[in-house]
Formats: structure tokens, C-alpha cells, sequence
């Protein structure tokens, strides 16, 4: 018969309920709902270096915690969706832009999105769409553009003088796969860079931001943005 070390013995009776919460806590986070926190500008206008945004885990499917068994099948992910993946080639947390889905053909053709053949449009975003950039990326003149492709808007940014792929053949996405796009799209290491993306490797949609602090000014809260829903 096996016997549990005195010391484990003690620490569980002595902190089970502590214990019992931190797992409890963890295994809520791993298979319903999370946050991440947003270290580059890849998302830029929409999401911010010092976003702290809310996953959506159970959305996609109910996983067994820590592991990417799905439980129930959920809702399958859709054009305009936000989500939160796995980087192919990396394995690194992405949070990225779905742009088109199993079946699509998507392209761009000199940073106009072109999906199922029907070129997104574009309008000149709010003057206050980069008012929030961190000094080094309004230092580079960005301009913020209202992006409409399949019935849905979202703010994008071009930062002249980058070197990203601006122009790219038309594409068939396979089943089971996802094109993403990040809405800075000229600094995102997205789907141009690393390929469809697996349903399996999507953890969940990020829905809002729920706090955030601000890297440039000793990390104070950016009160305006905390519990601001995400386009």
C-alpha cells in the first residue's frame, strides 16, 4: 500500500481550499474562457500593445482542459472573427483576423483584399483611429482605413515603407483550414507568413478587451479602453 508523504498530507488539509480554487481556475481557463496579454501592434488600430483581451474558448467547442480535444463541436469560426491560435510554425499565440474560411479563394491585389473574387472597400477611418498608437508607429505616418469585406467593417492600418506582401495570387483555402490576416497589415506575421491555420490550432475568439495599460507611459491604465468590445 502507497501512503502519501506527511508533508502532502498537511499541505492539502491545511490548504485544500485554496488548492481546489487554483485548479478549478485553471481548468476554467484552459477549456472556457481566458485572457491574453497583447505584447506587439500586429492588430493595431483595433487591438493595442498593453491589451489585455477575454478568449472565448467555448465558442469554437468545449475542449478537455489542457489539451485540444474537442468535447462539443461548437461553432465553426467565420469571416471578421478575431481569434486566438496556435502559430503553425512556431507554436507561439497568435491573435489574429479571420479573413477567409475552408472553400474561400482569397488573394490581395496592392493591400486590397479580394475575397470569392469581391474586393473588400475601403473609407478613411475616424481621425481618432490612431490617436492611441504607441510614439513609434504614429512616427511612421500609418493611415487607418474602415475595411468592408462580407458584410462586415473593421478598422486596418498601412504603415508606408514596410516591407510586407502587398500582393499575393489568389488562393483556395482547404477544408479544415483558415486564411488570417492581422489588421496592421503591414507588421503581422499572419497567414502570408505562416500558412492556413488548422481548425484544431484556433483556442477561441477574442470578444473584448478587458483591460489595458499603456507600455509607453510607466504601464497606467488606459481607462477609455477596459471592457471595449472588439469589431
Amino acid at each position: 500500500m502507497t501512503h502519501c508523504h506527511p508533508t502532502l498530507r498537511h499541505l492539502w488539509r491545511d490548504h485544500r481550499a485554496l488548492l481546489g480554487g487554483l485548479l478549478l481556475m485553471f481548468v476554467f481557463r484552459s477549456a472556457w474562457a481566458d485572457w491574453v496579454v497583447v505584447p506587439t501592434g500586429s492588430m493595431n488600430p483595433t487591438i493595442l500593445e498593453g491589451d489585455r483581451v477575454l478568449v472565448n474558448k467555448h465558442v469554437y467547442g468545449l475542449r478537455v482542459p489542457f489539451s485540444r480535444l474537442h468535447l462539443t463541436a461548437g461553432a465553426d469560426p467565420t469571416r471578421g472573427d478575431i481569434v486566438v491560435f496556435d502559430s503553425p510554425t512556431t507554436g507561439v499565440s497568435l491573435v489574429k483576423r479571420v479573413a477567409a474560411v475552408p472553400g474561400d479563394t482569397v488573394g490581395l491585389v496592392d493591400e486590397q483584399l479580394i475575397v470569392n473574387g469581391e474586393p473588400a472597400g475601403y473609407a478613411a477611418a475616424p481621425g481618432d483611429a490612431v490617436a492611441g498608437l504607441l510614439a513609434t508607429t504614429r512616427e511612421r505616418s500609418p493611415t487607418a482605413l474602415i475595411e468592408s469585406s462580407g458584410g462586415r467593417a473593421h478598422p486596418i492600418l498601412l504603415l508606408p515603407g514596410r516591407t510586407a506582401p502587398a500582393t499575393m495570387p489568389s488562393l483556395r483555402v482547404p477544408a479544415g483550414r483558415y486564411f488570417m490576416l492581422g489588421d496592421n497589415r503591414d507588421n503581422s506575421a499572419d497567414s502570408r507568413y505562416v500558412g492556413f491555420v488548422a481548425r484544431e490550432r484556433i483556442v477561441g475568439r477574442a470578444d473584448r478587451v478587458v483591460v489595458s495599460l499603456d507600455p509607453e507611459h510607466h504601464w497606467l491604465p488606459r481607462a477609455r479602453r477596459w471592457l471595449l468590445p472588439l469589431q
